[in-house]
């Protein structure tokens, strides 16, 4: 039966292969074989082509689980998934800092301004989605990333929404993975972080309103050191970076989200962090913070204003130090002028209060601004202003600014596309009265000027 479907097919290709004045001549039954074998591979091989294409344009897609790793509204077919985020480049010092930083800044690794004023790395992540079939979606995402010299494991976690009857959009999830962290971009801080490994789940609806809730435990890790052992050939205790248990230092996270004010959007956060008997009983503490996000969304842009409270702990409750409280209060946006000419600015203070040890108390003050303007959709020019004053209520105060003027060519016009390659040229000044840690030296004004190309993506 299987060779009676095939002649059709084989003399559909004899008939095109062969003229008649060919089929007219002499020849053997093996020459004639071969001719049919010949006609019959290439007519089969080129039928599972077509039909592999087809598999292919046909794939099933499924709406993915809201989840750390990836959006809640992106359709993506069966298969591994490949995102990530990196940036790397070289960058030029020709003055006193390489990088223009105030010393005994807490608000963000560029609380200055991070365009043109920020080092190489990058978070490469590999996510797989399933589909049961009774309907739940499932999936598994390890994420590795390069800040130093070591390459370590920041996500390794599964999840399931579409799983709860009562609340399909529900999605739960255990593991490790960044986790509450929100982030300000154009300063480059966490003003909440608790990334690590635990449980929770997210987006349970009641009433219309979203509720996200864990418990998660900060990784170990280790500070390698070198031993006088001749027996370790390496003679270094560890190889740094993070471990696969956890520290001791615990969690519990809760954000409440979806909620509406008018024309204004809420988001509430409350955590409080504790310590398992791991820890030494005199070093257990407790630590709570609360914070709040009320913004506001139009046709021209984004306003937000960001206020967080936190009592023995900072911008985390994993860390904590005894009488410390801290308030941080933001207030940042995107205005549009034109699709082409944007602004980007923050204003953002930060109450550092150590009421035991006030030796390092003090109040941070920053600003930024940065406009835009593409010239089409492929090149733009970057400009950002940078300001900070760190006022110590003890042995004076330090301040700097900063100024970068960036040519850049990016994938689609706006501040949100990559890829993007950036060249720049970034000048500024610093003034530590207070202390001069940054850098190892002792100046008090440290002049800054650098150049650098660099190349960024989120994907």
């Amino acid at each position: 039966m299987h060779m009676i479907k095939k002649l059709p097919l084989t003399m559909a290709v004899l008939a095109a292969l062969c003229p008649i004045s060919v089929l007219a001549q002499d020849f053997t039954q093996e020459q004639i074989d071969a001719i049919v074998a010949k006609a019959v591979d290439k007519a089969l091989t080129d039928r599972q082509a077509k039909i592999d294409a087809a598999v292919d344009k046909k794939a099933d897609v499924i709406t993915e689980p809201q989840s750390t790793a990836q959006s809640p509204d992106l359709a993506i077919p069966f298969g591994i998934k490949f995102t990530g985020y990196a940036r790397y480049g070289a960058h030029f010092q020709a003055a006193d800092q390489k990088y223009v930083a105030v010393d005994g800044s807490y608000n963000g690794a560029s609380a200055i301004g991070r365009l043109g004023n920020e080092g190489n790395g990058g978070e490469f992540q590999l996510s797989k989605a399933f589909k049961s079939a009774n309907g739940a979606i499932w999936d598994v995402n390890v994420m590795i990333d390069h800040w130093g010299d070591e390459v370590n494991l920041k996500k390794a976690y599964a999840g399931v929404t579409n799983v709860l009857e009562s609340n399909p959009n529900a999605y739960l999830w255990a593991g490790r993975d960044f986790h509450q962290r929100p982030q300000q971009g154009i300063n480059d801080y966490f003003w909440m972080n608790h990334d690590g490994q635990g449980a929770g789940v997210k987006n349970f609806d009641i009433g219309g309103i979203q509720f996200d809730v864990a418990t998660v435990a900060a990784v170990e890790s280790c500070s390698p050191e070198v031993m006088n052992d001749e027996a370790n050939p390496s003679r270094i205790t560890c190889t740094g970076g993070s471990g696969t248990g956890d520290k001791g230092n615990y969690a519990a996270t809760s954000k409440i989200h979806g909620m509406k004010l008018g024309p204004l959007d809420l988001e509430i956060y409350a955590n409080y962090g504790f310590d398992s008997k791991g820890i030494d009983t005199q070093e257990r503490m407790k630590a709570w913070q609360g914070g709040a996000v009320i913004s506001h969304t139009n046709d021209s842009g984004v306003n937000k204003v960001i206020a967080r409270y936190s009592d023995n702990s900072d911008n985390s409750v994993f860390n904590k130090t005894e009488d410390l409280t801290t308030v941080y209060a933001s207030f940042e946006g995107l205005h549009k002028f034109t699709q082409a000419t944007q602004v980007e600015y923050i204003l953002a203070f930060h109450d550092f209060d150590n009421s035991r040890d006030k030796t390092d108390n003090r109040k941070n003050y920053n600003a930024i601004v940065r406009p835009m303007h593409w010239w089409n959709d492929v090149h733009s020019t970057w400009l950002e202003a940078g300001w900070q004053h760190v006022d110590y209520d003890n042995g004076g105060d330090n301040k700097g600014w900063k100024l970068t003027l960036s040519q850049n060519m990016s994938i689609a016009m706006g501040p949100e596309f990559r890829p993007m390659l950036r060249f720049y040229v970034t000048g500024g000044k610093v003034d530590n009265e207070r202390t001069a840690r940054v850098n190892n030296t002792k100046d008090e004004t440290l002049d800054d000027f650098n150049v650098g190309a660099m190349w960024e993506a989120w994907f």
